[in-house]
């Protein structure tokens, strides 16, 4: 019964929340129209830029795990994605699947536990160090570039920025512990029970440990891979705002992206879904992009990063019962 009541209470939440936000989520998806109309080029750029991160998620997760069955990999995030994308609070789901549907790929169960756990820190990482980017980005004053081109090599400056910033925080102790106590004393201000605990830098360097001893020599690689697999998500955004021929400051869209990955890891509705629409809708615009503008970008943006990814996991999952069933008759 008590399982029954906090199913009941988390639709009812899930239901609250999409109240909400139905009016943005109207709004964005009645740009549906204006996206068919946008330049085939320009939907090439965002899926093949979504495609790249991808790729380096998968490439993250198998260094992570120690495998080269990538395909494995692959075909287990995308499957064990999509569940996730459709059930509230779906991560664990997602986790549990993709764990199952690699054991099933004959990965050794205590190093998927151990990857998959290395990869997801890595993740996190690197979205932590994109705030870092924001400040030089805005101190030189870059917009969101008008061609492909020029996203780039803005995207290879981002890349080196990144990664740069995040091995040598990763190798400086000092660093490491330092912002492990800026991260205490903004938890100490926020509201309800949210404090992290005194010995939260010290659980950091042990944490950088584990990982960089689960990886050894991969774990520069490691990291690229994390890096790029928010730089290109990045410039998935960027293109979709391309599209509609806004040109923003890029530093105010990339503390957007950031709002908006970080209000996709809410567990009330799935995959963030009506949530993210509102907040990356509500904080382009406050970026200078119009109205009717951001909303196109958004569900642009969103046909990319999350529609288009519920029937890649079901062609991921027939794969990867397909390749079972030929091992098997082999």
């Amino acid at each position: 019964m008590p399982s029954l009541a906090r199913r009941a209470v988390a639709l009812g939440l899930t239901a609250l929340v999409l109240y909400g936000v139905a009016p943005a989520i109207v709004e964005v998806l009645g740009a549906w129209p204006k996206v068919a109309d946008l330049k085939p080029w320009w939907l090439a750029g965002m899926l093949l830029f979504e495609a790249a991160s991808c790729w380096c998620l998968w490439e993250l997760q198998a260094l992570s795990i120690g495998t080269r069955d990538t395909t494995a990999v692959a075909t287990s995030q995308l499957a064990g994605g999509a569940l996730g994308r459709v059930i509230p609070g779906g991560a664990a789901t997602a986790a549990a699947t993709q764990y199952n549907m690699l054991t099933t790929a004959d990965v050794p169960r205590a190093a998927i536990a151990t990857g998959l756990a290395a990869a997801t820190v890595l993740q996190i990482a690197a979205l932590c160090v994109l705030p870092a980017v924001a400040l030089p980005v805005l101190l030189f004053g870059f917009t969101v570039p008008e061609t492909l081109l020029e996203t780039a090599i803005l995207a290879l400056g981002l890349f080196i920025a990144m990664l740069g910033l995040g091995i040598g925080v990763a190798r400086s102790e000092g660093t490491l512990k330092g912002v492990g106590r800026f991260a205490v004393r903004v938890s100490a201000r926020l509201p309800g029970d949210r404090t992290l605990a005194p010995e939260f830098p010290e659980r950091l360097v042990v944490q950088r440990d584990e990982v960089v001893e689960r990886l050894g020599d991969r774990f520069v690689r490691a990291c690229a891979a994390a890096v790029g697999r928010w730089v290109f998500d990045l410039l998935a955004l960027a293109t979709a705002i391309q599209a509609v021929g806004a040109t923003p400051r890029f530093s105010l869209v990339l503390l957007a992206y950031v709002t908006a990955q970080l209000l996709a890891q809410i567990p009330i509705t799935p995959g963030g879904i009506g949530v993210v629409e509102a907040g990356l809708t509500a904080t382009l615009a406050l970026a200078g992009v119009r109205g009717g503008d951001a909303a196109v970008a958004v569900l642009a943006y969103r046909l990319v990063s999350y529609w288009l990814m519920l029937p890649a996991g079901l062609i991921a999952w027939i794969v990867h019962r397909r390749r079972l069933s030929v091992s098997a008759a082999t």
